[in-house]
């Protein structure tokens, strides 16, 4: 190391200065990997270039983060995941304004981006990876998630039972970066896939034209 040859004292004050400097990024690390829950939502909903890009239009939405969650391997990669037998989901992680945008209210936005319906997958996407969930990362997310469930159910609108799963949060894995806003880093690819998916169409048939 070259700070072998510098002289004592200023070795002493450079490495203080390090010390700061790592104590900083650390606790900067520390703060990025553990948000506070009550501004962060996980959403499953199919392939998560698309969850993340609904959710990504959301007013108070910070940032969104497609990732995988609810499997027992850590550090999955895509290609476990896609093959079906990692029992992860695609999902996505939402950072969030609360004074901007509730979590009752994300849960709103949420349910016209999917089919509730489909206890397979979703839309095109067959497999345990592609089904839809909600993960709360708080009893009173759990309460929420499960009270907004309860409602759509009760209302009629839909014309057979919700297949979508409300589930404890555990550990959510980052995807490869190539994965991170795909819509707006490859926009053709993505729009072809979601149209040759069926996605919107079906939304609209479920949910309308508004959703």
């Amino acid at each position: 190391m070259t700070s072998f040859f510098i002289p004592l004292r200023s070795s002493l004050r450079l490495g203080a200065l390090l010390i700061s400097l790592l104590g900083l990024n650390i606790a900067a690390a520390a703060d990025a990997a553990s948000p506070d829950d009550g501004a962060v939502a996980v959403f499953a909903g199919g392939c998560f270039w698309c969850t993340e890009a609904d959710f990504d239009k959301v007013a108070g939405v910070l940032s969104t983060t497609s990732g995988y969650i609810g499997g027992s391997l850590a550090n999955p990669s895509y290609e476990v995941v896609s093959a079906g037998q990692s029992g992860h989901f695609e999902a996505v992680q939402v950072r969030f304004d609360p004074s901007q945008i509730s979590y009752a209210k994300l849960l709103d936005a949420y349910w016209p981006t999917i089919d509730p319906l489909n206890a397979d997958g979703q839309f095109c996407d067959s497999g345990p990876q592609y089904r839809s969930a909600i993960f709360y990362n708080s009893q009173q997310q759990k309460q929420m998630a499960e009270a907004s469930k309860a409602t759509l159910a009760a209302s009629g609108r839909l014309p057979a039972p919700i297949a979508t799963q409300i589930l404890p949060a555990g550990t959510f894995y980052p995807a490869e970066d190539y994965h991170q806003d795909y819509h707006s880093k490859n926009p053709l690819r993505y729009n072809y896939y979601r149209h040759g998916c069926g996605r919107d169409a079906r939304l609209e048939t479920l949910w309308g034209k508004s959703q």
